[in-house]
């Protein structure tokens, strides 16, 4: 694979499943933890000079700061369910807990300011349905444009229905301008699979003329994709797989999400207002799966 596409499995770390820290991403500003936890297992987080969000991907969790415990009630899939979730400012000492066993995602930045440690409660995440025809998706806010404030840390979670492309038009954010901002971009994968595979889907990052960069590559459950700069888009979910990614974003202004699209692109945009939803949206559960995959390597 591409230097900017990390499979799963190649973590380097036995406690975590993806461990892509701002040293191994060559970059400064955003890193990504990902561990599953069996019940009753914990995980210390000493944040140091980053800020972190504890975000349940499946399972509930406990999460001791300070002396202070708090239970999050998590979620049992990320297909379809949104979660509450935990902000940890920087020089801040947590030992996570996995109440019922699952996976849990530790997103961070090179923070900027003293904040406070934070519960966040389901009915802060913002829940939007994008686009229209093939270019349908479904995209959760964490810590992009709703209540909870951090100095520099942007998260938010996308599904996007078999057969769909997201991220798309193609668009980038690695300059400061008045309509763009400076961010690293990190994405986590996870293909829903079926009786006949683990199924897949396509990512690309392509660069300007003056930074260059070309990543076009095969996504499977676990992998991540670096975008250091230049314009990224599509992924494109393969049919009949669904698709779901995390977004982790930083850079060294404050946690404002900006981007300019592909000018050959941008056309598509006034596509949406004459092209309908998918139906598959909002995305349902499936309360039959079970979601929660202990080895990502398999």
């Amino acid at each position: 694979m591409s230097d900017y596409v990390l499979p799963a499995g190649t973590a380097g770390h036995d406690e975590f499943e993806v461990d892509v820290s701002p040293q191994r991403a060559g970059w400064t500003y955003s890193g990504l933890r990902v561990a599953t936890l069996a019940a009753g297992s914990s995980t210390t987080v000493e944040t140091g000079e980053y800020e972190y969000l504890v975000l349940p991907l499946e399972g509930s969790w406990r999460v001791e700061v300070d002396g202070r415990t708090t239970e999050l009630a998590g979620r049992r899939t990320i297909w379809g369910q949104v979660t509450d979730y935990f902000f940890l400012p920087r020089g801040t000492t947590a030992v996570v807990t996995a109440v019922s066993g699952g996976r849990v995602g530790l997103p961070y930045a090179l923070a900027s300011e003293d904040l406070e440690p934070r519960y966040c409660p389901v009915d802060e995440v913002t829940v939007e349905l994008r686009g229209a025809d093939y270019l349908c998706r479904q995209a959760s806010s964490y810590s992009v444009g709703n209540a909870l404030h951090t100095s520099r840390l942007l998260v938010v979670e996308v599904i996007t229905p078999g057969g769909c492309w997201s991220s798309y038009p193609p668009h980038k954010h690695d300059e400061e301008g008045p309509d763009e901002h400076e961010l690293e971009e990190i994405y986590y994968f996870q293909i829903k699979g079926n009786e006949y595979g683990p199924g897949m889907a396509l990512h690309a990052t392509y660069g300007t003329a003056d930074r260059p960069i070309s990543v076009a590559a095969k996504i499977g459950t676990g992998d991540v994709a670096l975008v250091p700069h230049g314009r990224h888009g599509p992924c494109a979910a393969a049919p009949g797989y669904d698709l779901y990614y995390l977004n982790v974003m930083a850079g060294p202004g404050g946690a404002e999400w900006k981007s300019v699209d592909d000018p050959e692109y941008t056309w598509l945009r006034g596509t949406y207002e004459t092209g309908t939803m998918d139906p598959r949206l909002p995305y349902q559960v499936d309360e039959n799966v079970d979601d929660i995959q202990a080895d990502p390597k398999n």
